[in-house]
Parts: structure tokens; sequence; C-alpha cells
């Protein structure tokens, strides 16, 4: 991803912690090579489809990917990286997670990642096989509390936001549920639509197809408000209120990074959220684009760490 230079000049002149002069010549220097982007899901997943967006838009193809670790591997080489704005991360909710699943990480997340820009917000909605003849959260609490330990939570392994998405609802209902990981979403979707799970709780752009083909039965939307994807499905805080999870993506740089590189990334990404092209590609992907300021990033980070933190402490999940 390489950000054309001619785009920065009036944005670096408007940084008023710099002279004039120096805010000309920032602009010159900045950059003169592409800019890469770290991604730690494989190719063709979500993230790395959202990245390359981003990435097509602001002019350059994606160099590099560093998938493994459910993303630890990708965050260390970022972390590691000089703070020069020459390489940044694709985080997401994964990044929160992390900060509690494993216990001995090189890094500090909050403490080593500088936020950038979050992009956009991804709805999760509960998901079951039609043999479950629940029509509704509250059917499916009932049938799940006359039949304790028999239901099969798929997701798409420890830790996975499918994972903490749904021991965030059993913790909350105090309903109980069997958790089966898969290594992907692509192997839990084939076995919840086998019926050899029963319930889901999956981000929108895979379980859509299903639901509108009949496979599956959406119960409820997990954000705050109801998904343009899927209109008809109520949200999950109208039965369990307080509830909500979503993935979400942004950009992250190493710690150090100077702030006027930031915030110039920081307004190339808003701008290119703002692209009619890249609004309705990811409304096709059932995503609410995100806006941000470094600091409402950050502070979505530090509030998603600090939540998911809590669930995995109380489930007493462990990494594999």
């Amino acid at each position: 991803m390489k950000l054309p230079r001619r785009k920065f000049w009036h944005l670096a002149a408007g940084a008023a912690a710099l002279p004039a002069v120096s805010r000309f010549a920032f602009a010159q220097a900045y950059p003169s090579r592409p800019v890469r982007v770290i991604v730690g899901q494989a190719a063709g997943s979500g993230s790395d489809t959202a990245a390359r967006l981003i990435g097509q838009l602001l002019s350059e193809r994606l160099g590099q990917h560093r998938p493994g670790a459910a993303g630890n591997l990708a965050t260390e080489a970022v972390v590691r990286a000089p703070p020069d704005g020459y390489t940044l991360l694709l985080a997401n909710v994964a990044n929160a997670v992390n900060a509690t699943l494993y216990d001995k990480l090189s890094f500090v997340f909050l403490r080593d990642i500088a936020p950038v820009a979050s992009i956009f917000r991804v709805p999760q909605v509960m998901v079951v096989h039609p043999s479950v003849p629940a029509k509704t959260v509250p059917e499916f609490i009932a049938y799940a509390n006359a039949n304790p330990g028999k239901l099969n939570m798929a997701s798409a392994g420890i830790g996975s936001v499918h994972h903490v998405a749904g021991e965030l609802f059993k913790f909350m209902t105090g309903i109980d549920m069997i958790h089966v990981p898969y290594r992907g979403t692509t192997p839990a979707m084939t076995d919840l639509l086998a019926g050899q799970a029963q319930v889901m709780f999956d981000v929108t752009p895979s379980s859509t197809p299903h639901i509108k083909a009949g496979k599956l039965r959406a119960l409820a939307v997990t954000t705050a408000t109801r998904a343009d994807v899927l209109p008809e499905v109520p949200v999950m805080g109208d039965f369990v209120p307080g509830f909500e999870a979503s993935a979400w993506l942004g950009f992250g740089a190493p710690k150090d990074t100077p702030a006027e590189i930031i915030d110039i990334l920081n307004s190339e990404v808003n701008a290119g959220l703002a692209n009619p092209i890249i609004k309705a590609r990811f409304a096709d992907l059932g995503a609410t684009l995100l806006p941000s300021s470094p600091a409402d990033f950050g502070k979505l980070i530090a509030d998603e760490t600090e939540k998911w933190g809590k669930v995995i402490r109380s489930a007493n999940i462990k990494s594999e």
C-alpha cells in the first residue's frame, strides 16, 4: 500500500504542531516508499479482503502477509518494526482477546501498538440449525435450559470472536452449551449446516447467504442496532440487556511512531472510508464504517480488551 504523496501535502500543511517550512518538507518526505500492512489472518479471509480493499484505494497492492498464532506473529512483527510509518498492523478483535487469552506474549498490545484508525465493525448473528425448535432467543434459552449440555456451539477456534461471543451469551443467560472449536470458520459452518453443531455466533458475511437460503435460522444480531443486511432480525440486547459483540478492524503502528505520521495515515484512511465505492463494498459485507480519530480507536481497543478479558477469565478459557 503506497499513499500518493500529492494527497499528503494539504494534510501535512494542516498539522499545527509543525512550522510551515517543516510541514512542507515532511509532506515531501513521507511516504517515500510503499507502506507495508501486515495481516495476521489467512489470505482470502474477511480481514484480508478488507485490507486489500483499503489498500487498493490507497493506490498500492498490499505487499506482505504474515499469518499464524491467531495474529500474534503479525503483531510481534509490527511491534519490532521501526516506528517510521512504513509498517502497519491490521488490528482486529483477536488482538483484544489475545491480550488475556495468552499468558506469555512478548508484547503488550495496548502499550506497544499505537492506534491509527478504525475501519469498520461487522455484526455477529446467532444462528441455529433448523432442527433446533427455537424461533426466538427466549425460546432458545428455554430449550437450552431443558436440555443442559446437549447443544453444541461451534466456533472458528478457542478465543475466536465466535467463541467469546458465545461464552458471553452463556454467562449472561446462565445456560449450558458445549463449545466445539474448529480450525476456522469454514469447517465450523460445514458442521453447523450438517446439524453436527446446533448453534453458532457467526459474523454476518459468512452466515447471511445460508440464512437467506433457509439453511440456518437467525435468532438475533449481536450489535446494538439491527444489521442492514438482515433488517428483519432483532437485536440480542432486546432479550439479553447489555449484550453486544462484534468483529472490527483498524490499523495500528509501532509505538513511538511520530504523531504527525499517524495523523496523516488517519486522515487518508478516513478519506478512503468516505469513498462511495468502498462504502458500497463494505455495505455488501454488512459492515458499519467507523471513521475515527486515533484516540477514538484507542478507546475502542481498550474497552474491548477489558470486556473480553473479563469473559475469558470468568469462563476460564485457555489458549490452545
